[in-house]
């Protein structure tokens, strides 16, 4: 990815926040798992919250000063899955996959964002960025092993 400036940076990175919105609320009304159904709404609702924060930072600090950082452990169980395409009517641990992949993505992103702004402010976004989508990574990573675990893998 080269950008030419700041701008094209938060660009790219609300369409890919605006497209995680999407692609949430479009699993939430396929979803028949009522816990799955309503982590997938939350996801979304959050996702929106990501593109607030990225469109309105420059103007309120508020957010990005109150902010508590928190660890959050990494399972790493999308590290090892490939990546696959959706599909209408998809299994449900394929959609935990494919979710596990596009948040490891967007937390690499962010990552790379982070390490290379110069602005303490941007990378400050950033690295609230990467933590969201790091919680994000740990619950899918969660909700797989638990769904495996009744399927008896």
């Amino acid at each position: 990815m080269n950008f030419k400036s700041m701008e094209d940076i938060l660009n790219y990175a609300i369409n890919k926040e605006k497209e995680a919105v999407e692609f949430y609320t479009e699993l939430s009304g396929l979803e028949i798992f009522s816990g799955a159904k309503k982590t997938f709404e939350d996801f979304a609702k959050q996702e929106e919250n990501h593109v607030a924060l990225l469109e309105n930072f420059s103007q309120d600090n508020t957010k990005i000063d109150d902010y508590q950082f928190k660890w959050v452990p990494d399972l790493k169980r999308s590290d090892y899955m490939v990546d696959i395409e959706y599909e209408k009517g998809m299994l449900y641990n394929d959609i935990l996959r494919l979710a596990m992949k596009r948040e490891e993505k967007a937390l690499k992103l962010y990552n790379e964002l982070m390490e290379k702004s110069e602005n303490h402010e941007f990378a400050k976004v950033f690295k609230i960025l990467c933590q969201e989508e790091a919680k994000h990574k740990n619950i899918l990573e969660t909700m797989y092993d638990d769904f495996m675990a009744t399927q008896g893998d």
